[in-house]
């Protein structure tokens, strides 16, 4: 007789705990059944896909796409058939080799801060603010010589007697210069070209706004004409007036006195050519 253990109470004894341990995807399918929900159901409620769901419950995990996936479609299933999910999280960790260590970010990142990005000169930005430079310029120089040439021909349209250019620089004196004559002189009238038309309008009663244009419809003047002040326009066959305020104006037309009686106050539209004043 053989005192001691015999050999079959050496053996280890089976952990209870183990064998009683249901494999995740099972307890995800036992209470997705328990919860009378079907896997379409689940999927609806998850948008886990249909085959995910069924894989999973066979637990089948790679369907899912890597350990980070599957953990959260776990979560995401044990949620929807009322289980605590961090068991289930738990137990998939420790039949997969458990969770990954994070990884520290800090390094990462210590290398491009001790040597930073070197960057080149911006090309494009200096080629865009040459050509912008040499636009401005070329610009400004058009538009300075546009407004000189343009000054030249304004003066000449608008047909302003010499005497009347004269006039409007200030001479200094020391008597009282005496008041513009709203008459014309005989030579004026006597110059007065036979192949051309020759308007003369003054303002001795008044100011008005006039406005006078050739046959070509070419803006000749456009303003206020004020008391004592007088502009000529000429043109080879027709001048086209408007007088704001007729009754302040008197007319010379090819040097004879235009005699109609205006109105004060009267706006006039007019038209003389070579022939007038006959026809006014």
């Amino acid at each position: 007789m053989s005192i001691g253990n015999s050999p079959e109470d050496e053996r280890p004894i089976p952990d209870e705990s183990q064998e009683a341990r249901v494999p995740v995807g099972r307890a995800l399918q036992q209470a997705r059944i328990a919860a009378g929900l079907t896997v379409d159901d689940v999927s609806s409620a998850t948008r886990v896909r249909i085959a995910i769901v069924h894989a999973m419950e066979a637990d089948d995990f790679a369907p899912c796409g890597g350990d980070v996936y599957a953990r959260g479609h776990i979560r995401t299933l044990a949620k929807a058939v009322h289980l605590d999910p961090a068991p289930l999280i738990a137990q998939y960790d420790a039949e997969h080799g458990g969770r990954p260590a994070p990884t520290p970010a800090a390094p990462l990142f210590e290398a491009e801060r001790i040597r930073p990005e070197r960057r080149g000169p911006n090309w494009t930005a200096a080629m865009v603010a040459a050509i912008v430079v040499v636009i401005g310029f070329v610009g400004f120089t058009a538009l300075k010589s546009g407004s000189g040439g343009n000054g030249s021909k304004t003066q000449v349209a608008e047909g302003t007697s010499p005497s009347a250019t004269r006039s409007a620089s200030p001479t200094p004196t020391k008597d009282k210069p005496a008041a513009p004559s709203t008459e014309p002189s005989d030579s004026a009238i006597a110059a007065a070209p036979q192949d051309k038309v020759t308007v003369q309008v003054s303002a001795p009663n008044g100011r008005s706004w006039i406005n006078a244009k050739d046959h070509n419809g070419r803006m000749l003047f456009d303003g206020l004409l004020k008391k004592g002040e007088s502009k000529t326009f000429q043109d080879s066959s027709k001048i086209n007036l408007i007088l704001g305020d007729a009754g302040a104006i008197e007319l010379y037309v090819n040097g004879k006195k235009i005699d109609d009686k205006f109105q004060p106050g009267a706006v006039e539209r007019l038209t003389y050519t070579k022939g007038d004043p006959v026809a006014g």
